[in-house]
């Protein structure tokens, strides 16, 4: 064995247990900056590590690296996994059967129809999930790993058949997180514990985006209205790209509840920013990003059958087929009387993703971490953080959706006992919407 490499005992181990490890390990920001603590990883293998795109890759990549750090390494690593509250981790390391000769651990860790103690709804402890791709965080450590920049070539190659996005700032920003609600007013709305820790994870992506970022807590339906308003008011609108509105709080379909247990219908809020009402967003991208329940159904999932399920719709509608003879005839109308006019309908250029998904017979609950925050906040943050320099904002839905998919959580106290979420996106996008992050360089 090399001087500088782990224990031949703690080698073994790893190895014995990786096939566990890829499939339950969280490989996350908190646990990477714990291991570079120690001197365990350089920067260039913590950047390396969580730029994989797939989460078994991550440990995968991880568990390589490990056994060549040296005779702490193996220490370090249990350490790490005890502080991001992976400790069934740990256990399964440190009581294996070689050490402690209890054969019934290992076998408890790896039979499939055991559920994955997994735990991500209200008043849950802790996100592991069995293939998630994510940078969780804890409330007390942040992600600070960097915006990755959009290039040169890439912006000159895209900017073309894209919307404008080169004002500094991109644009304005608003986010109102209701945490805390009114005991009096609306006592069955518990405080959404985690709901800190997303608002402070958007503001700090969304700086990082060059966005000017307001955050707002805690407020009243009403006031959530007047906050909206306000916004949409502000002149130097004007002067900027785009705009971003988070939404945070609990929430019915259709609309979300401030602190008074008063709810605010969803469709007021997108009327706000039509090209009525905020004409100077006319032609500009207006981003969404809704983080609330849109019902109290919890999606337990259902068994996967294998093999592709193939359906076949239309390549496009045929409803308008014929009409653009009469468009134009009216067109040529309007110039002939002298007021030729650029008409737009009333509401386009939007794109919003929810945390979870409306159905014509269920609107399901979106999860949340009381430690990382939300699965939908968690996903949207690492895909806009990896992605955002050459992906357009409606791919990255599609990522985050991919990704929400796979995770796996349980509802402690209810009969609930596998969780399952489903986030979704609508989009009147009519072109594709590049971030350009840190392009001219800025930073």
């Amino acid at each position: 064995m090399l001087e500088c490499g782990m224990l031949e005992r703690d080698r073994q181990t790893i190895r014995r247990c990786s096939v566990v490890l890829c499939k339950q390990l969280v490989v996350d920001a908190m646990l990477i900056q714990s291991l570079q603590a120690d001197d365990i990883l350089t920067e260039s293998m913590a950047e390396s590590i969580l730029g994989e795109q797939t989460s078994q890759k991550r440990s995968w990549h991880l568990l390589q690296l490990l056994p060549k750090r040296g005779p702490r390494a193996f220490r370090s690593f249990c350490a790490a996994l005890r502080e991001t509250e992976q400790q069934h981790l740990c256990d399964l390391l440190t009581q294996s059967p070689e050490r402690d000769g209890r054969e019934a651990q290992l076998k408890r860790f790896v039979d499939p129809s055991l559920p994955f103690p997994t735990q991500e709804v209200i008043a849950a402890k802790r996100a592991r999930t069995r293939e998630s791709m994510e940078f969780s965080l804890d409330a007390d450590s942040p992600i600070n790993s960097p915006v990755l920049p959009c290039t040169s070539d890439f912006y000159l190659s895209h900017c073309q058949q894209s919307y404008r996005m080169n004002s500094s700032p991109r644009g304005f920003a608003l986010v109102i997180s209701n945490v805390t609600f009114d005991p009096c007013a609306a006592p069955d709305l518990d405080p959404r514990k985690g709901g800190e820790v997303d608002d402070e994870v958007l503001r700090k992506v969304l700086t990082e985006l060059d966005y000017l970022v307001t955050v707002h807590r805690d407020l009243t339906a009403q006031g959530i209205r007047t906050c909206i308003e306000k916004f949409c008011r502000r002149s130097d609108h004007r002067t900027v790209d785009s705009c971003v509105v988070c939404l945070l709080s609990h929430g019915v379909d259709g609309a979300v509840y401030g602190t008074d247990g008063q709810v605010l219908q969803l469709d007021w809020v997108f009327e706000a920013f039509d090209n009525a009402h905020c004409p100077l967003l006319q032609n500009k991208p207006k981003m969404f990003f809704i983080q609330a329940c849109r019902g109290d159904e919890m999606d337990c999932g259902v068994e996967q059958i294998d093999g592709p399920v193939r359906t076949s719709s239309p390549s496009c509608e045929q409803w308008d087929a014929g009409r653009e003879e009469q468009g134009d005839a009216e067109s040529r109308q309007n110039r002939d009387m002298g007021r030729p006019r650029i008409k737009l309908p009333q509401r386009s250029d939007m794109i919003c993703g929810f945390a979870s998904l409306k159905g014509q017979r269920i609107c399901t609950a979106a999860m949340r971490n009381t430690k990382r925050g939300s699965w939908f906040i968690q996903e949207l943050n690492t895909a806009l953080r990896l992605h955002a320099k050459d992906t357009h904002l409606a791919d990255i839905l599609v990522q985050v959706n991919r990704n929400i998919k796979e995770r796996e959580g349980y509802a402690p106290g209810t009969a609930h006992h596998r969780c399952k979420e489903m986030s979704e996106f609508t989009s009147s996008l009519c072109k594709d919407l590049y971030l350009f992050p840190k392009y001219p360089s800025q930073y």
